[in-house]
């Protein structure tokens, strides 16, 4: 187990280190890589998207449901893997903001040990984050079947709002840290975020879209623009 740092920097992933949102690029991926009949599927899933602006469905459950339509009901954990692999490596060469490596990189050297906490599901989004030498990730988890297949099934909170505070106190108390005894950044690109700013010592806005610039303004939280 890693040991206890008193600093701690928290990264949400999409377009804060990202230069795009991951799931809907993701998913695209996998499913020209594995079925590409199932690219037929993308005006459903986007029907289940109107669903969740229209609050008829959760963003859990559109996350479901997308995942089914373009992955299909399970997927073993040796082909999500490479899926993943190779999304990550295509994000990794183009997709990842040269001021969050920058930061990643001078945060790093001032001592502060590195985590991405983000509402993508895991399987992807920890192998973005190796590219970029992160270890520690919490993200949102897929359930799994008796054979160990990646199901399109969420498991436990999606990493998302104030869930997404509530995983990284989780992880904080599996690592054996106490929140007292350290000092926390945060960077985040949405406003979905607030509570995990607002809970850090240091809060940073980056490349904010209008409510959260307006919020950080409020607050007093640095307003970082990242290219």
């Amino acid at each position: 187990m890693p040991t206890p740092s008193p600093l701690l920097a928290i990264y949400d992933m999409d377009k804060t280190i990202t230069r795009a949102a991951t799931w809907t690029p993701f998913l695209i991926h996998a499913a020209r890589a594995r079925a590409p009949w199932r690219l037929a599927l993308l005006p459903a899933a986007g029907l289940a998207g109107l669903g969740y602006m229209l609050k008829l469905v959760s963003r859990a459950r559109l996350k479901e449901i997308s995942q089914r339509l373009m992955l299909g009901r399970a997927l073993s954990e040796d082909d999500m893997r490479a899926v993943a692999e190779a999304f990550a490596d295509q994000v990794a060469a183009t997709g990842v903001l040269e001021g969050a490596r920058a930061r990643i990189a001078s945060d790093r050297a001032e001592g502060y040990r590195i985590v991405m906490a983000t509402a993508s599901h895991g399987y992807y989004a920890a192998a973005i984050a190796a590219r970029l030498g992160i270890g520690d990730v919490i993200a949102t988890g897929a359930k799994r079947d008796a054979q160990g297949r990646v199901l399109a099934k969420l498991e436990g909170d999606n990493c998302y709002g104030g869930a997404k505070l509530r995983m990284v106190e989780a992880w904080l108390a599996r690592e054996g840290i106490v929140r007292g005894g350290c000092h926390v950044r945060a960077y985040s690109d949405h406003v979905s975020d607030a509570p995990l700013l607002a809970w850090a010592d240091e809060a940073f806005a980056v490349n904010a879209h209008g409510p959260l610039a307006a919020l950080a303004k409020a607050k007093g939280w640095v307003a970082l623009d990242w290219l």
